[in-house]
């Protein structure tokens, strides 16, 4: 934020009344400079000041959505250059190419790439979310009916990719409540660009031979009325592309240039025709800091180490990977199938499901929501002992699943078994595991 909490608080009503959460106006403006706080939390401030603020707390990178529905890809709203500095906020936007002047049978092939290719993840659905449309014909109608073919067919993000205003018209004409993102305004057509950008209410690429004429481009379009923009400064090489973005991503972080203020988009499909070495571009435009990246194919053995590497950049490092709390069956488990209690620490999860599965024995895991925490570390912090574990079992519904009462828990909370076992009741026999999930499938084939 560009304001001090003193000065945020010189602009605040100082009637200290409580509504946003804190007591005081002072400690509301010290929340406000360290962005715990939303400017909409304060019900007294002035129009003048909250305008003032708005623009000050506003992000050096600015957000920009392109979909709709529950694909929906937001790009910007960066606040640090080091993910370790605090952390990103939204990851970048995988997108395939397709052109209107491919055979029919290739743009079906992309398409069911599209569809298909889709991994589970630690409770997650990893995947890529854009498809980007490319008017290589020339013809209008042709462009919008493949456009319309990817609606029909898919929930993808859409990029209109045209030097043609009249295309990207007739494109969206029929894709406009999907918010696809207009590619792109140059100096020589800006004008009918922004038009097409405000009559149909959605974002506009930028594009330019360097960043000193995108600065130009940008400030222009923003005074045109248009401010949802991606960049796209013409680099396509590798070297070159990976430049662009370090320098766009500091001179909007550390030199607060409003001009470059915006997500970008990279095209390694543009840089190399051997699809290896395009994935391996992708991975270093993932990390550094493309808003969106525009691949020529997707090949599974390619997009999901991708789709990974974009996880885990992207995700918080002061929050720990969980599971959703709920019973999971391994391997086809019946009425008659062990049930095994553990936390929903991600890696707790693919640890014990893992050597479950290993096992062969068909079971029903348990997943308690504690926060995140490991087992020993949720114990301790008074989150899986044994009047929680037992509250859990009773709602969780595993009484209708199996016909005995009988419940294993990790070895290593051996000592909330007597707890467990009187929040449970006389019927339930609480039964200890092994100390470290490796030892469970031997415990398992045993019998329990």
């Amino acid at each position: 934020m560009a304001l001090t909490g003193i000065q945020i608080f010189k602009l605040l009503p100082k009637t200290n009344c409580g509504e946003c959460g804190v007591p005081t106006c002072l400690a509301f403006a010290m929340n406000l400079a360290a962005a715990k706080a939303e400017l909409a939390s304060c019900p007294y401030i002035s129009a003048e000041s909250k305008a003032l603020l708005s623009e000050a707390s506003a992000p050096p990178i600015r957000p920009v959505s392109i979909g709709s529905g529950d694909n929906v890809v937001k790009i910007g709203g960066e606040t640090v250059l080091f993910r370790h500095e605090k952390t990103f906020v939204n990851k970048p936007g995988l997108a395939l190419m397709i052109s209107d002047a491919m055979p029919a049978d290739e743009v079906a092939g992309r398409i069911k790439s599209f569809n298909l290719l889709k991994y589970e993840w630690i409770g997650l659905v990893l995947r890529a979310e854009m498809i980007a449309v490319r008017n290589e014909s020339g013809d209008a109608g042709q462009f919008a009916a493949l456009v319309k073919k990817v609606m029909d067919e898919t929930d993808a993000a859409l990029i209109l990719m045209s030097d043609s205003a009249d295309a990207l018209k007739a494109a969206l004409q029929v894709s406009a409540q999907r918010t696809p993102l207009i590619y792109a305004a140059t100096d020589g057509n800006m004008e009918a660009m922004v038009a097409l950008a405000k009559e149909y209410k959605c974002p506009l690429a930028a594009k330019a031979a360097n960043l000193e004429d995108l600065t130009l481009l940008t400030d222009k379009i923003s005074a045109a009325g248009v401010k949802d923009i991606v960049l796209d400064g013409g680099a396509r090489t590798v070297r070159g592309a990976f430049e662009e973005q370090v320098f766009v991503r500091r001179a909007a972080l550390v030199q607060k240039n409003r001009s470059l203020g915006f997500s970008t988009i990279a095209f390694p499909c543009e840089m190399t025709k051997e699809p290896m070495k395009e994935a391996l571009i992708a991975a270093a435009l993932i990390a550094k800091y493309a808003g969106i990246i525009v691949l020529s194919d997707f090949q599974g053995e390619s997009l999901f180490p991708l789709l990974v590497a974009r996880l885990n950049i992207y995700t918080d490092p002061q929050r720990p990977m969980m599971m959703q709390q709920g019973i999971y069956p391994i391997g086809n488990p019946n009425e008659d199938s062990p049930v095994l209690v553990t936390t929903n620490f991600a890696l707790t999860y693919f640890i014990v499901s893992g050597e479950i599965e290993a096992s062969r024995v068909p079971s029903w895991l348990m997943v308690m929501d504690t926060e995140g925490l490991s087992v020993l570390t949720a114990w301790a912090a008074g989150k899986f002992v044994g009047d929680a574990i037992g509250q859990f079992v009773k709602k969780s519904g595993i009484t209708e699943k199996v016909k005995h009462r009988k419940i294993v828990i990790p070895g290593f909370v051996a000592a909330v078994s007597g707890d467990l076992e009187e929040e449970l009741g006389s019927e339930w026999e609480v039964k200890i595991g092994p100390r470290e999930a490796a030892h469970l499938a031997p415990f398992l084939k045993l019998g329990v």
